[in-house]
């Protein structure tokens, strides 16, 4: 057998693309936050991670250019052996101080923190919890590590409970929860999980990708309840509201050491390039000092959700700037995409297995720079998209 058969056989994308409604990997040509270009079109952007809009803001663009001029583009190397700069230290101690804990380590993707801290603190015989609707690096984290792999219903505290109820109390076990979801934009319940692994003895890792910079004034979902103190390890991206590209993560220091050592997807990865770090600190100083970005973040949110909740859209239990639109059937999906898209409207087709099969939606999410005339015609767009479709009335 030739092991390329399985992708001479594959053909779903070629299904959709022969259709006109291939709703992914699209060449943008140019981008200014919240406007892209895409076949020399001008779309309006609803589907970017880019929370606060610093990808263009001035100050953050410099930053990256002068990092750039002073050290190159490049540190040929990982962290482990040649590859650690002084901003790369810089950026962990100011990272930690933001987040509330000890010390933190820059990993050079968000992917490969989870990768590395999960697969580094679980070894043979531990045992590592899982949401079930955890994001994909935490998953892929909890399989390349040696030990046992659990889930429980998404936010079900009962379910949590008496899964951890089955582990014996002489087993090492983490349980690893996204503050906020990337596909509902839900949030974690903080509060009711903490007192469950406490009671267990277990430890909680909280991957705050989509709540820094949006949530508790931009410090993430440990800051917005109150509960950093309660939580073990904090995970952070740069490739959200930070600007760049990259990731963290946070804890005691004697944690952060031992996973420097052992995380291979820190040792074996070469670090991050200086001008990367560069924009990190500089839209960490725009946070930390201009907390006006994230009100308008929320301004944004809320007007966009307040006009979708009119119209009658299904929206699930999203409270954050992530607001799926669910649509459920797998070709009405790529039709909504297609029609937003037709009309000047950049959405994210999501279908199975990234969401359950019968819940297919677009992903649509929103940044502090988007102006209320951006956001009304959006609506617009959506609602003539959704009646056309019978999505609403």
């Amino acid at each position: 057998m030739d092991i390329f058969d399985k992708a001479y056989s594959w053909t779903d994308a070629d299904e959709v693309r022969e259709r006109g409604l291939y709703p992914w990997f699209l060449p943008l040509e140019d981008t200014e936050g919240t406007e892209v270009v895409v076949d020399g079109r001008k779309i309006l952007m609803i589907g970017s991670n880019n929370y606060l809009g610093l990808t263009t803001d001035p100050r953050v663009r410099q930053a990256a250019i002068d990092a750039v001029k002073r050290y190159g583009t490049s540190c040929t190397g990982s962290r482990f052996l040649n590859g650690t700069l002084a901003l790369h230290q810089e950026a962990e101690a100011r990272l930690a101080a933001f987040v509330g804990m000890e010390a933190a380590l820059v990993f050079s993707t968000g992917y490969q923190v989870n990768l590395g801290t999960i697969s580094a603190m679980i070894g043979r015989g531990d045992v590592v919890v899982l949401d079930k609707d955890d994001h994909a690096s935490i998953v892929d984290g909890a399989l390349m590590a040696l030990g046992d792999i659990r889930r429980f219903s998404h936010n079900d505290m009962d379910h949590l409970d008496r899964v951890l109820e089955k582990i014996d109390d002489d087993t090492g076990v983490l349980v690893v929860v996204d503050g906020v979801y990337s596909m509902g934009g839900d949030v974690a319940p903080l509060p009711d999980i903490i007192p469950i692994v406490k009671r267990h003895g277990a430890r909680l890792m909280v991957d705050d990708a989509h709540s820094i910079g949006v949530m508790g004034g931009g410090r993430g979902t440990c800051a917005h309840f109150g509960v950093t103190e309660d939580v073990d390890l904090i995970m952070g991206t740069f490739s959200k509201s930070f600007a760049s590209l990259g990731g963290f993560i946070a804890g005691e220091a004697k944690v952060m050491d031992y996973i420097q050592h052992h995380a291979r997807s820190f040792v074996f990865s070469a670090s991050m390039p200086a001008s990367n770090v560069a924009t990190v600190l500089a839209a960490l100083d725009i946070m930390e000092n201009e907390p006006e970005h994230v009100e308008r973040l929320w301004e944004v949110t809320e007007r966009m959700r307040s006009g979708l909740t009119e119209m009658g859209f299904r929206m699930g239990p999203s409270t954050t700037p992530i607001i799926p639109i669910i649509i459920g059937d797998r070709e009405k999906t790529f039709l909504a995409w297609k029609g937003c898209f037709d009309a000047g409207l950049y959405t994210n087709a999501v279908i199975a297995p990234a969401v359950p099969p019968d819940m297919g939606l677009l992903r649509t999410s929103y940044m502090a720079t988007h102006t209320d005339e951006q956001i009304d015609r959006a609506l617009n767009i959506l609602g003539e998209v959704g009646r056309e479709l019978e999505l609403i009335e």
